[in-house]
């Protein structure tokens, strides 16, 4: 929307930019007193500057879909406080090594089949040694020959591991920060927060697309989410994905029984991430299972225009596909052509 055609609105119904000449525009410049406004403006104004922002940009009925697989799971030497898959937790999750890239490519054809664009790959690793590398660069290419974007979650990358899988045709890697810089420590200390920004430059400089986002609901403040916000818009280029996760509580994680996060924060944490990176595909990750449609609704209004799709991420649940296509067209959404 234009300057001038914001200001041929009736006032009551404009939209509410930090600064109306630079709305909707792609900016690195933001402030974290920026950011941390946009968090305190009424809830229902965020909701409405996060939609037209939306509307710049994208499709507004438009919904990117990826599928995600674990290809390998569990034994994972680090201790991020959330997850699961670590070896420092007694959780019951039942390890399983790396797996065929056959199974692997059976897998994506399903995903594809029924109506993903984009599959991705994790595996429960700290770094990727290099004969696991070379069976993944495998995964990357046959899952290329099936016509389906590409990405992988392997843990930490040098330059060459980056340079690798480019190669191979890895169209996006995801490397999420978790949270800000000062609540990092609380929640993870087997790497630095400085590690995951090192990893995320290999990526963008090998020329493989950035997934990049974080959770919220691990006992963080506010500011922490404006924080954590504020690192991905001043990045020299935005992630062309951000997924937003909500904590998932798994019993025998530290992070179990930590209070649940209000919904509304979680909305608005989704609609700061639009406005502050308007040109990012948004992605309403994990936590989806235990959300009702309702509050789905919501996200989308709040310019979410990304999602996983399937019955498992990695190793927790997501909702089945029957439930997402009833609620697309329910909302009259579609998905985004690949």
């Amino acid at each position: 929307m234009s300057a001038e055609a914001i200001h041929a609105v009736p006032a009551a119904i404009r939209p509410l930019p930090v600064s109306a000449a630079r709305f909707g525009t792609v900016r690195h410049d933001w402030t974290v007193e920026e950011v941390r406004a946009l968090f305190t403006l009424p809830f229902l104004d965020l909701l409405l500057q996060a939609q037209q922002v939306h509307r710049l940009h994208f499709a507004p009925n438009q919904v990117q879909v990826s599928t995600l697989l674990s290809i390998k799971t569990g034994a994972c030497p680090e201790d991020c406080s959330y997850c699961p898959q670590s070896i420092r937790y007694e959780t019951g999750l039942a390890r399983e090594e790396l797996m065929q890239v056959e199974d692997v490519k059976r897998r994506a054809a399903a995903a594809r089949d029924a109506g993903a664009t984009r599959f991705c790959m994790g595996a429960a690793w700290r770094s990727p040694k290099a004969k696991d590398l070379r069976i993944v660069v495998e995964m990357v290419k046959g899952v290329k020959e099936l016509g389906l974007e590409t990405c992988a979650t392997l843990g930490m990358l040098t330059p060459a591991q980056a340079a690798e899988l480019k190669a191979a045709g890895l169209d996006y890697y995801n490397h999420n920060i978790d949270t800000s810089p000062e609540f990092y420590g609380e929640v993870i200390t087997t790497r630095t927060f400085e590690d995951r920004l090192n990893t995320l430059s290999a990526v963008r400089d090998a020329g493989i697309n950035v997934c990049c986002g974080g959770i919220l609901g691990m006992g963080e403040k506010e500011g922490d989410r404006a924080a954590m916000l504020h690192v991905l818009a001043t990045l020299p280029q935005h992630p062309e994905s951000v997924p937003i996760n909500q904590l998932v509580q798994v019993a025998g994680t530290p992070l179990h029984g930590e209070a649940a996060l209000d919904p509304f924060d979680f909305v608005r944490a989704l609609a700061v991430a639009r406005i502050t990176m308007p040109k990012s595909h948004v992605r309403l990750s994990a936590g989806r299972e235990a959300m009702s449609d309702e509050l789905q609704a919501l996200c989308f209004m709040a310019g979410a225009n990304s999602i996983f799709y399937g019955e498992k991420l990695l190793t927790t649940g997501n909702p089945d596909t029957a439930r997402d296509q009833a609620l697309f067209a329910r909302l009259g959404l579609e998905p985004e052509p690949a």
